[in-house]
């Protein structure tokens, strides 16, 4: 199979993108989801976003994530984060997974991504690519369809100046959220190994929480 030739502006706008996330912090919600009840702050987080190539070295992209404890139903829940219910990367790699895979299968698009520089196994790029996650708006760019999270943050990115990053509301317009189907902080199913183990002790730190 002959490797496809990306136009390296391409790789630059994921790049980009991508990068302009490391270390920003979402601290927003406005009332629990679950009940509409009051919340209270309860920790920050910082969760794995991405991971990219750079200088032929594995970057790993974290943001923060503010908890909320409600004060009526008990339960926890994070601020309003560029993340899809029951995922464990930001939402602009699984737009980007999706996207391509809608016209390559998905055997292929694990490949593709790492020639962009992004760091994800074939194993999770079928996982999702058989998610129902919505329509995901998309450009065509350079002969390609590129979801418009990937390019609104990186256009952001490059307007934002030096001296100034891009601000967590900014990221969360750009994906087009809060997401709707929220779901609180307890064990999924689906869950396995380390992500399982974090569930549980989250479950664990409601069950322990005293307000």
């Amino acid at each position: 199979m002959r490797k496809p030739r990306f136009p390296p502006m391409v790789i630059d706008i994921v790049e980009t993108a991508l990068s302009a996330c490391d270390g920003i912090e979402f601290s927003t919600l406005a009332a629990c989801p679950s009940c509409g009840g009051t919340v209270r702050g309860y920790d920050n987080r910082k969760k794995q976003f991405a991971i990219i190539i750079e200088n032929d070295k594995k970057r790993i992209i974290h943001i923060r994530v503010k908890r909320f404890y409600c004060k009526s139903c008990k339960k926890l829940f994070e601020a309003d984060a560029p993340f899809y219910p029951d995922t464990r990367i930001g939402s602009p790699v699984i737009d980007l997974c999706v996207t391509l895979a809608a016209t390559i299968p998905f055997t292929r698009t694990a490949t593709y991504l790492s020639m962009m520089g992004i760091v994800i196994d074939r194993g999770s790029v079928r996982n999702y690519a058989n998610r129902d996650f919505g329509k995901i708006p998309t450009a065509d760019m350079f002969g390609m369809h590129l979801p418009l999270s990937i390019l609104s943050i990186s256009a952001l990115a490059a307007s934002a100046g030096e001296g100034r990053g891009i601000i967590g509301a900014e990221v969360l317009a750009a994906c087009g959220f809060p997401y709707a189907r929220r779901a609180p902080l307890h064990p999924l199913s689906t869950g396995k190994n380390g992500e399982q183990g974090q569930e549980e002790k989250e479950k664990k730190e409601q069950e322990t929480w005293r307000p």
